[in-house]
C-alpha cells in the first residue's frame, strides 16, 4: 500500500471521528493512530525501543 493511500486512509478516519464524535474523539483516533504507527515501526525494525529509553552520552 502507498504512502497516498494510507494518508488517505488515515485523513478520513480522522474526519470521521471530528464529524460523529467531536474534538476529543478527534484526539483520540489521532492520538491511537501515533501509537499504531510507532507499535509498527518498531515490529518493522524501523525503530528501536532502546533509541527512547538508553541515556544519552553527554561530552
Amino acid at each position: 500500500m502507498s504512502a497516498a493511500t494510507v494518508g488517505l486512509a488515515a485523513g478520513m478516519a480522522l474526519g470521521f471521528a471530528a464529524f460523529f464524535g467531536g474534538f476529543w474523539a478527534f484526539l483520540l483516533v489521532a492520538f491511537l493512530g501515533l501509537v499504531g504507527l510507532i507499535i509498527g515501526r518498531v515490529l518493522q525494525g524501523d525503530l528501536e525501543l532502546s533509541d527512547f529509553t538508553r541515556p544519552r552520552n553527554r561530552l
